[in-house]
């Protein structure tokens, strides 16, 4: 079934509802079914937005062994490219670190984060695999019972209710899951960090054969290929800004500027074929579940991209609670929910310290900042040990591509 038939006030049942067709519900979806599980995913978007939502890029090595151990893989081998430098330009020059080569790390491979989901619904489809488009989530209701309920509209404002055994929330952090939790259920941990991103796609090859991370002034400049012949951009700007006060050409100007393009050369210019603002935030909830209800993906914490590890996260914590729900569900073994949190907890934190590591290292401080000669300072003594020493370098590389 690819398109919800319910009619009003219809009812309907499957031992897992995964709301959310992202990374995280449709890996768990397309392992559920192959565990013999019945499922259904609900996903308040048509299949064609699906198609051309562009997101993260960059799977590290394990992440793709998941999707290769499921037989998930096939068209980010067939399609992304492996990437296993970057490169840092900043007021001191430039260096480059190539991450891949350093101890036992492995490269990323870039894939367009809806290339992947492209592939994960159009294998599951056709597996016969259940999605409800354009039907929107709205609350999930009884997660402390036996047989929570999710009640959802139509994209034609029909009201459909489905029963369950268990809900898994993959519908991010503003989706029907979180708002379901009830008072004190969990415990949120928050940060903003006071620094936003416009990000950027452009339709022009990349200008680097390396992840480009510029340091400025100015404000931080991000490159990202995503293919040969579209590229991520991100350029820092003030909190408050607006997309569309930013013409083209004012962009490739800033990025010009930032990504010292008079030093290193010139950069790949084509029309920019998407803008958005992003206010770089970590958010991490503790325990990802209550009741029957489980939290995955951006639904159980949200990182900055600083690090490119929402998707693999997302993926990770699909593969661990496809097994454990496997388990009580096919085997009455319930030791996997209860230690699906616990267990995601520890790789969630793992990535939020390295983001924020991250986040301190890429940004310059405000001069209007009390500390702003000392914090630059700092951040300017983590790049030089970054450029020349090799420990440094190591526990980079380890963290970068880890999860």
């Amino acid at each position: 079934m690819t398109e919800s038939r319910s009619s009003a006030a219809a009812e309907h049942t499957a031992d897992v509802v995964i709301l959310g067709a992202g990374p995280a519900g449709l890996v768990l979806a397309n392992l559920l079914r192959a565990g013999g599980v019945d499922c259904v995913v609900l996903e308040r978007a048509d299949r064609a937005h699906l198609a051309a939502r562009a997101r993260a890029g960059f799977l590290a090595a394990n992440t793709v062994r998941v999707l290769e151990r499921h037989g998930l893989a096939e068209g980010l081998r067939l399609r992304g490219r492996e990437h296993a430098s970057c490169e840092f330009r900043t007021e001191d020059g430039r260096f480059r670190l190539d991450y891949g080569g350093l101890g036992r790390q492995e490269p990323h491979t870039v894939y367009p984060q809806q290339d992947l989901v492209t592939d994960l619904l159009t294998r599951y489809l056709a597996d016969g695999g259940r999605v409800c488009f354009g039907t929107e989530a709205l609350a999930v209701q009884d997660a402390d019972s036996t047989r929570p309920t999710v009640t959802a509209r139509t994209a034609d404002g029909r009201p459909v209710t489905w029963r369950a055994r268990y809900v898994a929330g993959c519908d991010g952090r503003h989706g029907a899951a979180r708002r379901s939790l009830p008072p004190g259920a969990v415990r949120r941990y928050h940060r903003d960090h006071q620094v936003s991103w416009l990000g950027l796609l452009a339709e022009a090859p990349p200008s680097l054969d390396a992840v480009g991370y510029a340091v400025h002034e100015r404000g931080f400049a991000g490159h990202m290929a995503r293919t040969s012949e579209v590229t991520r951009y991100y350029l820092q700007c003030e909190r408050g800004s607006s997309a569309d006060a930013w013409p083209e050409e004012r962009i490739w100007d800033e990025l010009a500027i930032r990504l010292r393009s008079a030093d290193y050369g010139p950069l790949h210019q084509g029309p920019i074929i998407q803008r958005t603002v992003v206010d770089l935030e970590s958010d991490v909830l503790e325990p990802l579940c209550h009741g029957a209800l489980f939290l995955a993906g951006d639904a159980a914490s949200l990182l900055s991209p600083s690090a490119a590890k929402g998707a693999n996260l997302a993926v990770l914590e699909a593969e661990l609670l496809a097994d454990a729900l496997i388990d009580a569900l096919r085997h009455g073994d319930y030791a996997g929910l209860a230690h699906y949190s616990a267990r995601c907890l520890a790789h969630i934190w793992r990535a939020q310290e390295f983001s924020h590591w991250m986040i301190r290292l890429l940004h310059t401080a405000p001069e209007a900042h009390e500390a702003a000669s000392f914090d630059n300072s700092l951040r300017r003594s983590r790049l030089a040990s970054l450029r020349t020493s090799r420990s440094q370098q190591d526990w980079f590389a380890e963290q970068y591509v880890g999860v």
